[in-house]
């Protein structure tokens, strides 16, 4: 293949080197190229390998739909796997890998696979490895011998162990009218719909709004068409009303009126700017939204479709025109309607050559007849491609009339095919908001019909495959999106074209030697998809999964009308009477980062106790409960902090030990109906509990499951302290304000947070009340004055506290408050008198060692998914009365 450009363009500036390796060879190409157009430029043909068969794959298409041309970006020790190369906008020193293959894309041990295809046919999966009936082998063992050797070969790409330095940020906007897609009738509905007063967002996936009038060769009011195309983008970016997002992707609608976006800020860049997000994810409410997000062109299905050399026709196109680069010297063209012609004409006005057009159907249109004739391309009408030669690139195609009549087979010699097997409209968010497919017997589609209110279809996405229509219809659409009027004439716009008819032949496979691909990247051959029906898999949802048809990282954007026509036709039945499947989002592949957003520590709140740095100060290794920073150990020197845990959580069973309990939740409960209020919202009775007493409380949400435990002290007759999990405090502050203002708005209590005004520690074991004898002034400690459950008041180093004997380790213990400020003075006095006993200090994994071992409930436990008696707290149910939960708590399907 040349290594040289057709000429410059307007994307592409040649006058701007830009220098990038491809496993581990250095490469240069154009400020403006993609990872894909810059390789076939510089000749490579071969990037990548098939999942299953490890079959030599090349580029296929032009966009966002590419299977086979998956790559991975190495950044700052980064791996980014799994990136269409077509996608991918190449900058200086970028360095990009293929995958899927070992040692190399050229040679690949993995292509051993394609030897043993009879054991990875459709669902081999589910019956190659499930072992023999009987003998040593024998059912789930032999998976579990061939388990790691599958796993292994899994997936694509490979994933980075390292994390990222990149910022992700999140926006939210709002508009009257969103419109998805920037090509001719993208444009045309953001013109209406601005001109109409209304504020617009459009979004465009590419770096270049225009669409298809980037490559389309035509002439819009006597201009070249991406002159047209950046002209009137220009207005609209003057206009105060219209934001542009480019190299933006709407991914997902969903109700209201919302879509979720993902723009790529920075990674066509060296590195970021200063503040520059790598993604920035967006939210986008709107009254209205106009859908003109295009059409895929459909590969053809023949053996051999799969070579490197062979892809989509507008692709090539594309290539030629947008990128000025020369997709093969020697071009052949295969199709079924006439907008590959069209291809094949552009092309042999950059100077490339054409070797002949085959077509499927025995007869054409004038125009595109013309269009042939004109370009000196010989046709073979009534033909199809049978065979396909070439070893890692496309050498020669063996065609073969459909008809004895029709004229002899002939072996045509070609590095490139062209194919187009008509054109599938982009209608995932349409259907992702409600709307239902419904069959186009002529363009051979699943449409959207009718539209809803707020949600418009323009282009070709619509159906309209010629940008005349493309630009009516989008003008159409955005006058009805700002509540204007259709307009009584067209749009008064000259459009330099032929009239070609975009409606393919219905699909006709043919006979020859070799594999057909439906699906590329998973290799899911017309094979596959008949034994799926041949062994009862004939729904579209049974032969998706169990052929994996469509499952691939480009989510069946060329394979699925393919599948379902295969299967049609086998099942005997018209394409709308097996249905397709609905589209779910994302569309298109989502970072993890830029659905999670910023994750910088420095943007999160963060809470501590008034020890914390007592802690720090004292060899803590703080661990983040929630917003909260609490102790894990106190480790010493050469301690992990497993060994530290252990350390501390034997001290405790041994002698006793101290922990930080402050992060509690803390609720004060007061007024005259206080104690009827807790006997609402808590399984058991607390309006019996006496004063100076605290009792163990369970709560349970309204469906029965259980929300949080804890314990009540009962201060005062009409004051409460309610005690809640360190991570439930604030559900547990909102569940109460709920019932009390809905549920029981005539009960008199009051609820008050009162967690930031106390501190408090728990010191534990056998020797804690001798500790707290040393150090308690003002009440007696002994059995007597404080048996289990038990509050007094006293004083630690002179500063007033609350005792109450209770325990979460299973040893003898007290829970200390005192005013979050004299927090330290008590720690330190109390530490000062556990000297004798050998006192420590423990941390949270000592913590839950110890509730582990005594069986108690904590966090881990209530998660949302488990009720009363899944934690064996039955005993906790009144059966005197009832409470929050008690109504549905023993409902069918909650009790074993």
């Amino acid at each position: 293949m040349s290594r040289s450009r057709s000429g410059s363009t307007h994307r592409v500036d040649t006058a701007q080197p830009v220098t990038f390796t491809f496993d581990g060879d250095s490469y240069a190409g154009c400020k403006g190229d993609t990872l894909a157009s810059a390789l076939m430029a510089n000749g490579v043909r071969l990037l990548g390998r098939s999942f299953k068969y490890h079959r030599p794959r090349g580029i296929l298409s032009a966009g966002i739909e590419e299977p086979n041309a998956l790559v991975t970006i190495l950044r700052d020790g980064v791996r980014e796997p799994n990136l269409p190369a077509t996608m991918v906008e190449i900058f200086d020193g970028m360095v990009a890998e293929s995958q899927n293959r070992y040692p190399s894309v050229a040679i690949d041990f993995g292509a051993v696979n394609s030897l043993l295809a009879p054991l990875f046919s459709a669902g081999f999966y589910y019956k190659t490895f499930m072992g023999p009936a009987i003998g040593p082998l024998r059912g789930t063992k032999f998976w579990m011998l061939c388990e790691k050797f599958i796993r292994r070969a899994a997936g694509l790409g490979r994933a980075s162990r390292h994390a990222g330095s990149a910022r992700y940020e999140h926006m939210n906007a709002f508009c009257d009218v969103l419109i998805a897609g920037s090509g001719p009738a993208g444009l045309a509905a953001a013109k209406a719909a601005a001109d109409g007063g209304k504020t617009v967002i459009l979004c465009e996936t590419d770096p270049l709004t225009g669409g298809s009038a980037n490559w389309s060769g035509e002439m819009i009011d006597g201009i070249p068409a991406p002159a047209w195309a950046a002209g009137l983008t220009g207005q609209l970016a003057e206009m105060k009303n219209v934001r542009i997002l480019r190299r933006t992707t709407v991914w997902g609608a969903y109700d209201g009126s919302t879509y979720a976006a993902v723009e790529n800020v920075c990674d066509h860049k060296p590195a970021p700017g200063p503040g520059e997000p790598r993604h920035r994810h967006w939210t986008i409410r709107t009254k209205n939204a106009v859908i003109a997000t295009g059409s895929h062109e459909r590969p053809l299905v023949f053996p051999g479709n799969d070579r490197p050399g062979i892809m989509l026709a507008a692709a090539g196109q594309r290539y030629a025109i947008e990128f000025g680069v020369i997709p093969g010297e020697n071009v052949t063209v295969f199709t079924n309607n006439d907008s590959a012609y069209l291809a094949a004409y552009r092309l042999r006005q950059a100077g490339i050559p054409v070797a002949a057009i085959i077509d499927l159907r025995d007869r054409i249109g004038e125009d595109a007849s013309a269009l042939a004739n004109e370009a000196g391309i010989p046709l073979y009408l009534g033909y199809s491609v049978v065979k396909t030669s070439g070893r890692l690139a496309l050498k020669s195609i063996e065609v073969s009339p459909l008809s004895p009549a029709s004229g002899a087979p002939r072996k045509i010699a070609t590095d490139c095919l062209l194919m187009s097997g008509g054109w599938t409209p982009v209608i995932n968010l349409a259907t992702q908001s409600g709307g239902k497919p419904v069959w186009n017997e002529t363009l051979q589609v699943f449409l959207i019909e009718p539209e809803t209110p707020g949600r418009a279809i323009a282009g070709s996405a619509n159906g309209k495959m010629s940008t005349v229509e493309c630009l009516g219809d989008g003008d159409r659409a955005g006058r009805a999106a700002s509540g204007r009027r259709a307009r009584a004439k067209p749009l008064a716009l000259v459009i330099d074209a032929p009239e070609l008819d975009p409606s393919p032949a219905p699909r006709i496979e043919t006979g020859g030697k070799g594999k057909s691909f439906v699906d590329f990247q998973l290799d899911v051959t017309t094979a596959d998809i008949r034994l799926a029906h041949q062994e009862g898999f004939r729904s579209v949802e049974h032969l998706k999964r169990y052929t994996t048809l469509g499952m691939a990282t480009d989510q069946g954007k060329t394979s699925n009308l393919a599948g379902l026509a295969i299967m049609a036709e086998t099942r005997g039945l018209p394409i709308p009477e097996v249905g397709t499947t609905r589209f779910r989002p994302p569309y298109a592949p989502v970072s993890i980062g830029a659905l999670s957003g910023e994750r910088s520590t420095e943007y999160k709140p963060k809470r501590f106790t008034p020890l914390h740095d007592w802690h720090i100060g004292n060899n803590a290794k703080m661990f983040a409960v929630g917003l909260w920073y609490r102790p894990e150990t106190y480790a010493q020197p050469g301690e992990t902090v497993h060994q530290a845990g252990i350390r501390e959580a034997r001290a405790v069973r041994k002698s006793v030990g101290t922990v930080d309990v402050s992060t509690l939740g803390k609720i004060a409960v007061q007024g005259p109906d206080a104690g009827r209020f807790l006997d609402h919202v808590y399984t058991n009775l607390f309006s019996t509990l006496p004063v100076g007493k605290a009792r163990y409380g369970l709560m349970l949400r309204e469906d029965g499951i259980v929300l949080d435990d804890g314990t009540t002290w009962r201060l005062g007759e009409d004051d409460f302290l309610m005690t809640t999990t360190t991570a439930n405090a604030g559900k547990v502050m909102q569940h109460l304000e709920y019932c009390r203002d809905v549920f029981w708005p005539d009960l008199r209590v009051n609820l008050t947070s009162v967690t930031d005004q106390w501190a408090g520690l728990a010191i534990a074991g056998p020797k804690s009340r001798d500790v707290l004898s040393r150090c308690v002034s003002g009440t007696r400690v002994d059995n007597k004055t404080l048996p289990f459950m038990a509050i007094v008041h006293g004083k630690i180093a002179g500063v007033p506290v609350m005792i109450c004997r209770l325990s979460f380790s299973g040893e003898r213990a007290y829970e200390v408050y005192c005013g979050a400020g004299y927090a330290e003075r008590v720690w330190e006095a109390v530490l000062k008198a556990g000297v004798p006993d050998g006192m420590v200090q423990y941390g949270l994994e000592a913590l839950d060692i110890l509730r582990i071992e005594k069986g108690h409930v904590t966090g881990a436990e209530i998660d949302g998914r488990t009720t009363a008696r899944d934690l064996h707290l039955d005993w906790m149910l009144s059966k005197k009365k009832p409470f929050i939960g008690s109504a549905l708590m023993d409902r069918e399907g909650l009790v074993s």
